[in-house]
């Protein structure tokens, strides 16, 4: 059945590009004009995927535009921190202190808490994109112990940004599974250096087809990644795209 009339006239594809990260993703709007609500409606479990979901996506074009490719851990010693508002105080304190030690100038970063399996608490992975001696980690770190490595065992040819993307990964299942809301009520699931956030631009056509070829036209290549809803086996929602440049 050829649904086009029934179709609003600026119908269409709604595709939203980040250049810096090298991805892009949207969807078939039945109207462009008609707000977008995403999210779980009345489903409180489905709205909390939603909400991990949209935030795992953050976190992995953050991590890519900004090259984040060294992945870190702090920890506390004795007993830990069962507090994540101290968490967020100390974390916020290490950060500053790490900038000032590095000459001053506002820093890339991200970082997320997780919950120990035992019973001591929370610690925190991060993720950098530049080369930080662990002596200065562990000077901004007086609450306990540092790690951190440059993520760089990937295949022949991966650049910088295939390296953001695993440490973001990483950092993505923290955001998805190590993150409860019942015992973090009302605090952010993950934390970025503020100034960083990924340039988007948001391409329009009537096809995908359309929007592919004007993402090919500002990315240069075609995308190493194409994912399609129409590939996916009990897709309900609108047709939706997304892709990944290397």
């Amino acid at each position: 059945m050829d649904l086009s009339p029934l179709l609003a006239s600026d119908a269409g594809w709604s595709l939203t590009l980040y250049p810096g990260a090298g991805e892009a993703g949207g969807s078939f709007r039945y109207s462009l004009t008609k707000p977008h609500t995403p999210g779980g409606g009345g489903d409180p479990e489905r709205s909390r995927s939603e909400a991990a979901r949209r935030a795992a996506a953050k976190v992995r074009r953050y991590c890519a535009d900004n090259r984040l490719n060294r992945l870190g851990t702090l920890t506390y010693a004795g007993v830990g921190c069962h507090d994540p508002k101290q968490v967020r105080r100390d974390v916020g304190q290490f950060f500053r202190t790490l900038r000032g030690l590095l000459g001053g100038e506002p820093l890339p970063y991200v970082w997320v808490p997780e919950w120990h399996k035992t019973d001591h608490g929370l610690h925190v992975h991060f993720a950098l994109g530049r080369f930080v001696p662990r002596s200065l980690i562990k000077t901004a770190w007086p609450h306990g112990f540092v790690h951190i490595k440059l993520l760089g065992d990937l295949p022949t040819g991966s650049t910088s940004r295939d390296e953001a993307r695993l440490a973001a990964r990483y950092l993505s299942k923290y955001v998805r599974k190590g993150f409860d809301v019942r015992r973090i009520p009302g605090l952010h699931r993950y934390e970025v250096g503020q100034g960083f956030q990924p340039a988007a631009l948001v391409l329009r056509g009537r096809t995908f087809v359309d929007v592919l070829l004007l993402a090919i036209a500002h990315m240069g290549p075609d995308p190493a990644e194409v994912w399609r809803s129409s590939e996916s086996l009990g897709w309900e929602g609108p047709p939706a795209a997304w892709l990944a440049w290397s």
